[in-house]
């Protein structure tokens, strides 16, 4: 979110991070802050994490 804040919904972010997984070498994923998007869903951090595995 910080390193791209043109980032206007929850979705956007998981199209952006399933890019950034396929793009790049890393193998772990954490966040610890919940997305201040007004569609972020409950289940955010599994969704976060299905899309960046």
């Amino acid at each position: 979110m910080i390193a791209n804040p043109e980032i206007e919904s929850f979705e956007d972010l998981v199209v952006v991070l399933k890019s950034i997984a396929r793009e790049s070498d890393e193998r772990f994923f954490q966040m610890d802050v919940k997305p201040d998007y007004g569609d972020t869903p409950e289940n955010w951090e599994d969704r976060l994490e299905a899309a960046f595995y």
